[in-house]
């Protein structure tokens, strides 16, 4: 039989090894590997029957989203689709910061393939390194009853002329030690535990985000969900996971959505 895919550079994900090493007591209770679905985000939310801890990866995610209604594309086994399913025991006015709990688990992935790296508020992983610069991962949480779903979408091998945009980057591009997609899950997958078990025990995200932030320190404009823009610098991200902006006359506004652009450093 022919084989569905060409590429030697882009094998298929590994299913059955990477649910023996990912799926288990104190780890993950279901993990899925799919070879193409519109958006593991989308499926994840509608299967109502998903335990907590249930995770679903796509070889190739053709109507992913990213925040604000962005779409998320890339060509087939050059990038991590991976959504997780969660059933918080901990109230709902906490989930604002699972994510940043997803950000700082990439970007611990990211950070031990050897690629220099921040996030732009609220989620962005952003390359800061001296190979190629730009955005290498996407967040989107969303919500649904007892339910949320974190889905994160990573660029792995993507070429130069295959990225969306220029200012985004890939692992490979960016020097990473590998670009093996099975690696990079699984770094990916036992940081989020670490981090999100961490998170249900009260333990605070917020001191490790500051700490990596691209944003904090920076003149930004952010476009707001109303149509208008707040220019400012990027102060302080408060409890709620919100940016703190402070304007010309020094008055600060906590910011839950909106599209933030980086100016300059002050």
């Amino acid at each position: 039989m022919e084989p569905t895919w060409s590429d030697l550079d882009r094998p298929p994900l590994r299913a059955a090894a990477v649910r023996r090493a990912l799926v288990g007591p104190g780890a993950w209770t279901r993990l899925d590997v799919v070879a193409s679905t519109g958006s593991t985000n989308a499926d994840l939310i509608a299967d109502e029957t998903a335990p907590d801890g249930a995770v679903l990866v796509a070889d190739h995610q053709d109507a992913g989203r990213g925040r604000l209604g962005r779409t998320w594309s890339a060509p087939p086994r050059s990038a991590l689709a991976v959504s997780v399913l969660l059933r918080p025991a901990v109230p709902p006015d906490r989930w604002a910061l699972l994510p940043l709990v997803t950000g700082l688990a990439v970007l611990d992935a990211v950070r031990d393939l050897g690629v220099e790296a921040g996030l732009k508020w609220p989620n962005d992983v952003l390359v800061t390194g001296p190979g190629r610069p730009g955005k290498v991962c996407g967040i989107l949480a969303e919500a649904r009853g007892d339910r949320v779903v974190l889905g994160a979408g990573v660029n792995v091998s993507l070429r130069a002329d295959e990225l969306p945009v220029g200012s985004a980057t890939s692992l490979a591009l960016a020097g990473a030690g590998t670009s093996d997609r099975d690696t990079v899950l699984r770094r990916y997958l036992r940081a989020l535990r670490r981090r999100v078990d961490a998170w249900a025990l009260g333990e605070s995200p917020l001191p490790d985000y500051r700490a990596v932030s691209a944003t904090l320190g920076v003149a930004v404009r952010a476009h707001l969900p109303d149509g208008t823009t707040l220019e400012g610098e990027a102060v302080d991200v408060d409890d709620d996971g919100r940016l703190v902006v402070r304007g010309s006359g020094g008055a600060r506004t906590s910011l839950a959505a909106g599209d933030v652009v980086h100016l300059r450093r002050r």
